[in-house]
């Protein structure tokens, strides 16, 4: 079939090569050698991490000056000493792009090895094109397939999920998974409630086969709709789109009802975990280190209580970058590399909550 430039009339552009994001050559056709044979494979396994965070820092310091809150305040109720807030030009694919060029690096493979590229993200560029589709231009992955994934704080986990399953089944062979949000864009200044939650941040997996028993030994995800209303931006979708009067209102940022959300994530978080064990065929004892979404220091502690880890089984760095949503867990995975806590043969849980209400648990053997 002979692909065309022009999808429908009304839609094309006189100059095909133009669109709102500037001039760019169209790729209208896969690269050679894209098509595979499916064959499925025994296992896939994290391959390389890297992670990106904008270089701005606001402290609780920093906080103090705008809004009826204090350093102590925020630090004993949430773990946050600081986070890290993006330049007012940046989106979210600017963080995510030198995250993935980092995690391709370690990998040793580039942008035209990938078959797949997820982008999990509640900020993303735009509606659409998504931003997993912005990534690839930029890493010159053309014909890989390209998609976002929203789940709030545990879309990472589900586009690991997803990636690991299409690898086994071997219509992917490379895949690159990234957490990324600009937080900062969505978040209500003035609200002390929020406000002193959220920070911007990247990180990014590129995954491969590998042999059974080494990479993902399992996944769990859930989700229960319901519990949706609790953690939510109520405007700028179809349900209410942007108005003046939203914005007026605050609706086109970040709300959440902090103590119905604490209750499920302290109860979920043990759940999930135990659930992805299980399936792994491993227990508690097995795990090497736990890397959990960063949301609250406090939760994060009954989490590892439930388990009987001590905290220095836990990897943390919600004091330095507050809750990146979908980027937490890349981050800290790719932390936890560097610092030599997770090494060949480590067995790491990760474990998260999110805004749907969302949940989900990996547990995985490093190669």
């Amino acid at each position: 079939m002979e692909h065309s430039a022009v999808g429908s009339e009304g839609l094309s552009s006189p100059d095909p090569s133009a669109d709102a994001g500037g001039t760019r050559e169209l790729h209208t056709v896969g690269r050679a050698g894209r098509a595979r044979t499916p064959h499925t494979v025994e296992a896939a396994a994290v391959l390389g991490v890297g992670r990106y965070l904008p270089p701005r820092v606001v402290s609780n310091k920093d906080l103090e000056v705008r809004l009826d809150t204090s350093d102590e305040w925020i630090r004993t109720r949430t773990g946050i000493r600081e986070r890290r807030v993006a330049d007012p030009d940046q989106a979210t694919s600017d963080l995510a792009l030198p995250a993935a060029r980092q995690a391709l690096e370690r990998a040793g493979k580039t942008g035209a090895d990938l078959d797949l590229i997820i982008v999990a993200t509640v900020t993303p560029d735009h509606a659409f094109p998504s931003t997993a589709c912005v990534l690839q231009h930029e890493l010159g992955a053309n014909g890989s397939a390209a998609l976002d994934v929203s789940a709030a704080c545990t879309g990472f986990l589900y586009g690991l999920a997803t990636a690991e399953a299409m690898i086994r089944a071997g219509t992917v062979r490379y895949a690159l998974v990234v957490g990324a949000e600009v937080l900062s864009k969505i978040v209500n200044w003035q609200d002390r409630t929020t406000a002193v939650l959220l920070g911007d941040g990247a990180g990014a997996v590129v995954l491969g086969p590998a042999e059974d028993g080494r990479g993902i030994l399992s996944t769990y995800l859930g989700a229960d709709g319901a519990g949706g209303p609790l953690v939510r931006m109520p405007a700028g979708g179809s349900r209410m789109p942007t108005t003046p009067e939203t914005l007026a209102q605050g609706l086109n940022a970040f709300h959440q009802n902090g103590r119905e959300v604490y209750r499920f994530a302290i109860q979920i978080m043990g759940d999930a975990a135990e659930e992805a064990l299980r399936r792994a065929g491993l227990g508690p004892e097995d795990v090497d280190l736990l890397v959990p979404h960063q949301a609250n220091l406090r939760i994060i502690e009954s989490a590892a209580r439930r388990f009987g880890f001590p905290m220095e089984r836990v990897e943390v760095n919600i004091d330095r970058y507050g809750n990146t949503s979908s980027a937490s867990i890349p981050i800290a995975l790719s932390e936890a590399v560097e610092g030599g806590r997770l090494v060949p043969g480590s067995v790491a849980l990760a474990v998260a909550f999110g805004g749907g209400l969302t949940w989900g648990a990996v547990v995985l053997r490093w190669v």
